[in-house]
């Protein structure tokens, strides 16, 4: 099966395009610097032409109110250039419960995301994932001093990116879901927990202060964002640290 993998060369894209090209498919990587642009549409129709399936890997450059525009004008450029490729199955990577914290800007916006994919015209699966572990260090930085770091307790279920990118490839290379697939890590934490775990075993000796309006996830309530009855990953937090 032909792929092309629009975003295929950020941290899930990457890694979705060199599985599936393992498993012996064509698996095409498209990005900014491959001359594709999801917004102008410049490069799409060349992109996807003769593809049996894409993925769409993009994302907002920014976390705001201008998150929804971008996701409303590239998908409808990237759906336009897949019906008229023929296309036969879209697939986007999304957020658990991205549905359920309307608070947050981009929550919405991959909430919109989804909208437009399940009313456009192609087969279509969502891959719904929970938080990813690479982006624990940019968590603590929101809310970091010299002495502390502040974290609310929310509940989170953190996923390694390269299990991300093995469902992402494993739903991409099967038949349309026409719905949502929910992938999560195998262990949930508050996020003020985690934060702790990660500071120790950095050798960082900052305290984690417990602050219910500290950072984005502060917006979030009860445990939304994790899922126990979610496809479980295989990597545990702690084994992903060392």
């Amino acid at each position: 099966m032909k792929f092309a993998v629009i975003g295929g060369t950020g941290l899930i894209g990457s890694q979705v395009v060199k599985k599936l090209n393992a498993a012996g498919h064509e698996a095409v990587p498209h990005s900014h610097s491959t001359g594709v642009d999801v917004i102008s549409g410049q490069g799409l129709d060349e992109a996807v032409a003769g593809a049996d399936v894409v993925v769409n890997l993009t994302n907002s450059p920014t976390f705001d109110e201008a998150s929804p525009a971008f996701f409303q004008t590239s998908m409808d450029n990237l759906l336009a250039a897949a019906q008229k490729g023929g296309v036969g199955h879209f697939v986007i990577l999304s957020i658990v419960g991205t549905d359920q914290v309307p608070e947050l800007d981009y929550y919405r916006a991959k909430a919109l995301q989804e909208k437009i994919l399940a009313a456009g015209p192609i087969p279509y699966s969502i891959v719904r994932a929970t938080q990813f572990m690479e982006f624990m260090d940019a968590v603590l930085s929101w809310t970091a001093d010299a002495d502390t770091v502040r974290l609310p307790a929310t509940p989170i279920q953190p996923i390694a990116s390269k299990d991300v990118a093995a469902a992402v490839a494993e739903v991409a290379a099967g038949a349309p879901l026409r719905g949502i697939r929910n992938i999560a890590g195998p262990e949930i934490f508050t996020l003020d927990e985690l934060g702790r775990i990660t500071l120790s075993h950095k050798g960082d000796n900052r305290t984690v202060m417990t602050d219910p309006t500290a950072g984005m996830f502060a917006a979030v309530k009860g445990d939304v964002l994790t899922d126990k009855d979610a496809h479980l990953a295989p990597t545990r937090y702690t084994d992903w640290l060392s």
